[in-house]
């Protein structure tokens, strides 16, 4: 398949390239000061640029004390945040001691404290005459429900500079992933150093490509699950995973498309490939509802592709400008290219390929056919269960290889029409129980019935499967499904999904780089994890 490649001039790093200035904070919510302080050094020993100490976490609090300690015993910079529930905090006792702490941090040596917008100017101008040189004072505004409108943000930072704030810090909740576009325009034309997230699973990107948009600082933790705002990722994650340190203005962004997306493999591999070859780009996971909305958003030449999954292959299909062959048989794409020439989104179905060659593959073993067809499928009764995208692909090219086609379904209907559009049969799931025109069919999993969490799902009864010669499961986590467990059992050879999956990985690296795929080292990748 030859793709146009989302890079012009490759954009490969040179060697001994700057990182970029946005800072890795990490949350230290520790229940005690000496739990707080191996913490702290924890975080200094992972790569942290600064550390944010809760000081609303701890049970037991001595203000003198405990803050002289801290800020001795840290490696790295300090910032005190004493945060009150009434701006999601854990801090419910008098508000002029919870200030009076702040102030007694700054004078023993915090680097930044962290005050809400509420009582920021009186604060500030509270602190004006002792306030040294290299202090900073962030004052800070959460959403916990929304993400407002572009003007309103706008707004709010005019609001929060007016406090004398030396760094303006907005937190808001993304409802959409679009909601997080907005962030990224007050990032890109703030005046003033600004620290700009956006909290939820639908907010993450934000938390990657802040430096890309030239935020001051993003939240990495300790331990995944202990954070102060929902949806923030590991220390670990943003420096190994997604190389944040190097992302930066020109990073060309690729993502999977799908929901839910959390457990992909493609960004683990994908960056790891970007990386080697010194690529400057990132992939990441798009938690997306609405294709179009989410399209319409994000159509900035550096957002140079996608992978696409469920449940959005044909909706995006729809959007693209032009799609490839296979893609046009189908109504499905799982894979798209934005041409950097005029911009128009390419759609491809890699899906097809990546199931056909790893059926042909598995047929190799069952019959010395090689001298008497063209392909192993030719002549075999293919019974397709799923009429959605991956479904299509598969019934597509099984029947482009010569093989018989029968489509299975919950929706009889979208059964019936994939089968009169590829020349096939259409049967009920419920009939497949009884199915037996003949011995030796193939059957193809091609919904999501079996995929973690819901791994003892079977879109089969075990009894039905000894009629088959061969058993492909286009679910690849997890790896072994229970429809593949009870196929060998029953006498099949079986095809994993992972083997769809690493093929489709060699295709779509190659349209996002140009570069040939390195087949060894995507297949090991795959393998470990």
């Amino acid at each position: 398949m030859e793709f146009g490649p989302a890079f012009s001039g490759l954009g490969i790093r040179t060697e001994g390239i700057s990182r970029n200035s946005t800072l890795i904070c990490v949350p230290i919510m520790s229940e005690s000061i000496d739990k707080m302080i191996v913490d702290v050094k924890k975080a200094g020993e992972n790569g942290a640029d600064i550390v944010e100490i809760r000081l609303d976490a701890l049970k037991i609090f001595n203000p003198h004390e405990d803050l002289k300690l801290l800020i001795k015993e840290s490696p790295l910079p300090t910032l005190f945040t004493y945060r009150p529930n009434w701006e999601g905090g854990q801090y419910d006792g008098d508000e002029n001691q919870r200030l009076d702490v702040l102030r007694l941090a700054m004078k023993l040596g915090a680097d930044y404290i962290d005050v809400e917008l509420q009582v920021a100017r009186e604060f500030i101008d509270s602190i004006q005459q002792e306030k040294p040189n290299n202090f900073k004072v962030i004052v800070s505004n959460h959403n916990y429900k929304k993400t407002p409108s572009l003007e309103d943000l706008g707004s709010l930072v005019a609001e929060i500079q007016a406090t004398g704030a030396d760094i303006v810090k907005i937190a808001t909740t993304a409802l959409d992933i679009t909601d997080v576009a907005r962030m990224f325009q007050v990032l890109v034309y703030s005046q003033v150093p600004i620290i700009g997230l956006v909290m939820k699973d639908r907010g993450f990107i934000c938390r990657l490509l802040c430096p890309k948009y030239g935020g001051y600082l993003t939240f990495g933790t300790l331990e995944e699950g202990i954070v102060s705002a929902p949806g923030q990722p590991t220390i670990k994650d943003l420096l190994n995973l997604y190389n944040f340190r190097h992302i930066g203005p020109d990073t060309k962004v690729f993502g999977i498309i799908g929901n839910p997306v959390g457990d992909s493999k493609l960004p683990a591999l994908y960056n790891e490939l970007f990386k080697l070859v010194g690529l400057d780009a990132i992939y990441v996971p798009l938690l997306v509802d609405d294709p179009t909305k989410f399209l319409d958003t994000y159509s900035s030449s550096d957002i140079g592709g996608f992978s696409v999954t469920i449940p959005h292959k044909e909706a995006v299909f729809k959007y693209c400008d032009e799609v490839d062959s296979v893609a046009k048989a189908t109504g499905a794409v799982n894979f798209v290219l934005r041409r950097q020439s005029d911009g128009k989104l390419c759609g491809y179905n890699t899906d097809c390929y990546g199931a056909i060659s790893a059926i042909e593959d598995g047929l190799l073993g069952l019959h010395n056919d090689s001298f008497a067809v063209s392909s192993r499928l030719a002549g075999k009764l293919v019974v397709v269960i799923g009429a959605g995208g991956v479904g299509k692909a598969v019934a597509y090219g099984a029947k482009q290889k010569g093989a018989r086609i029968v489509i299975a379904n919950r929706s009889f209907d979208r059964a019936r029409e994939l089968a009169d559009r590829v020349g096939g049969q259409s049967v009920s799931l419920a009939d497949l129980e009884n199915f037996h025109p003949e011995d030796g069919m193939i059957l193809v999993n091609a919904t999501p019935i079996g995929m973690q969490p819901k791994v003892d799902e079977t879109p089969i009864p075990k009894h039905a499967l000894k009629r088959y010669s061969l058993v492909f499961d286009a679910v690849y986590t997890p790896r072994m499904t229970r429809l593949l467990r009870e196929a060998e059992e029953s006498g099949a050879a079986i095809v994993p999904g992972l083997e769809m999956f690493t093929r489709q990985a060699y295709e779509q690296y190659e349209g996002f780089t140009g570069l040939p795929a390195p087949k060894e080292r995507i297949r090991k990748f795959l393998a470990d994890n």
